[in-house]
């Protein structure tokens, strides 16, 4: 049955999936007395679903952040036993060696002596005056890729997050922007919607089919 209210019809959505380019000076929290947060910037048609960040970005790294009201599926997007790859791209303060490269391979140990995951650190370019990298990690522990480099005697100057998981950031999407996610990219993430006998499954859920029909 069909929902018409002032003659407009309404569609039903149980949840929402929204991909963020989130700006520097944001925190990523639902609320904050002091800073504005990422829920802050969202329509309120969009904030009456009460989404929440899946994960955190520090206030000032960028980037790829989803929000969702989908409390199943941020768990397997954050949680380490899914494995989530999280990419960022990073300007670091001194010249990144393959040394380091090594060192998150084996997995850094931070300040406080918890022992990180292997991580990947690719060099884009490397110079007395800084470097350019991209790390990869499956992690989301408080700063941590700062805190990695800071362990091998470097600086974070920039962070932005590039993709989590199958999820890559909308090259088109202005900072401080957000859209809802495509069909495409929902496809994308059938994995992590699913309990694990279900994962064969191509189609998507029903409430994903619902937000499709309203697009």
């Amino acid at each position: 049955d069909k929902i018409i209210i002032n003659g407009e019809e309404i569609f039903y959505r149980k949840f929402i999936y929204l991909m963020m380019n989130k700006p520097e000076g944001v925190v990523s929290a639902t609320y904050d007395n002091r800073d504005e947060t990422v829920v802050d910037l969202l329509e309120i048609d969009h904030q009456v679903f009460e989404p929440f960040p899946v994960g955190r970005l520090d206030k000032d790294t960028v980037g790829l952040l989803l929000l969702t009201n989908d409390g199943e599926l941020n768990h397997r997007l954050i949680s380490p036993k899914w494995k989530v790859d999280k990419v960022y791209y990073a300007k670091i303060d001194k010249k990144v060696t393959d040394e380091d490269v090594a060192k998150f391979k084996a997995g850094i140990t931070l300040d406080g002596g918890y022992l990180c995951k292997e991580a990947k650190l690719e060099i884009l370019n490397a110079t007395d005056e800084g470097s350019e990298v991209m790390v990869t990690i499956q992690e989301g522990k408080f700063h941590q890729v700062k805190k990695m480099f800071l362990s091998v005697g470097k600086k974070v100057t920039a962070l932005k997050r590039q993709t989590m998981g199958p999820l890559r950031l909308d090259p088109q999407l202005p900072l401080g922007a957000y859209r809802s996610l495509t069909r495409e990219e929902l496809q994308l993430l059938l994995p992590y919607f699913f309990i694990e006998k279900q994962q064969t499954s191509k189609a998507l859920p029903s409430n994903l089919k619902r937000e499709e029909e309203r697009k």
